[in-house]
């Protein structure tokens, strides 16, 4: 169990800030909580996998508040909920397991380059024709890669998984609401696959703080999500990605 006592509580509150700016941005548009709460960890020198495992551990609280509160805006597809969930949980266990045990920092340029391709094409989506809803096709495979990734990478699985479904033409709101529900069951399984290879030393003043500025936000983003208007949905999440992408993208290459 995490030694709760070695907790400051004066050295929390930027994290809640952090954690509470972070929730409500991924709460609206399906993502950048992980991305964001795992740079500013990596950027404090915390390793990898543990920074991983913190943020993990602490987004299987605010996926839960989030997931419920999208569930009674009715901004979740069920049908497609299912789709994502069962290959996300067994992505996610294997990219648990290998950044435990190896480095998976090879890929991550490619990744965040191809992200930020995602988010320029959203853009100009966005501002040259409103979006045509229609069922996605690519979905299962989707999963089984953004829970890959979101585990080995830190962060990843809103802006693979939501990005790509609505280049696929998923309505935005459901998209949104979908995705941060499914994040919830991905995030319990990869916390669990951490603390089995890691222990609970990722529970540190900065998580906690994460965990209480997120929990906190996390029911006010389902109710933006649901408020804004889908071709601006999409705009602001092309927004979104492509800075996190190519800050990304920056840092990784150095």
């Amino acid at each position: 169990m995490p030694d709760l006592s070695a907790i400051d509580p004066a050295a929390l509150l930027p994290f809640v800030a952090v954690g509470f700016a972070a929730q409500m941005v991924d709460g609206a548009l399906g993502m950048a909580f992980g991305v964001i709460s795992n740079t500013l960890l990596l950027s404090l020198g915390v390793p990898p996998s543990v920074a991983s495992s913190g943020v993990h551990l602490v987004e299987s609280f605010t996926t839960a508040v989030s997931g419920i509160s999208h569930a009674a805006h009715r901004n979740v597809h069920w049908r497609l909920f299912f789709r994502l969930m069962i290959p996300g949980v067994i992505g996610g266990v294997l990219g648990a397991y290998l950044l435990s045990n190896i480095h998976a920092d090879v890929a991550r340029p490619f990744v965040l380059a191809y992200l930020a391709a995602i988010g320029l094409y959203l853009l100009w989506r966005a501002t040259h024709r409103p979006p045509a809803p229609r069922e996605p096709r690519v979905v299962e495979p989707l999963g089984l890669v953004g829970g890959f990734l979101d585990a080995a990478g830190g962060g990843g699985w809103g802006p693979v998984v939501t990005s790509n479904l609505l280049v696929q033409g998923s309505h935005p709101r459901f998209t949104v609401g979908t995705v941060n529900t499914a994040e919830f069951f991905l995030t319990v399984t990869i916390s669990a696959t951490f603390i089995s290879q890691l222990g609970w030393e990722a529970f540190t003043n900065a998580t906690v703080g994460l965990l209480i500025g997120g929990v906190v936000a996390a029911p006010f983003g389902a109710m933006l999500a649901k408020r804004i208007p889908a071709q601006r949905l999409m705009l602001l999440v092309g927004i979104v990605l492509t800075l996190t992408s190519v800050y990304g993208l920056v840092r990784a290459l150095r």
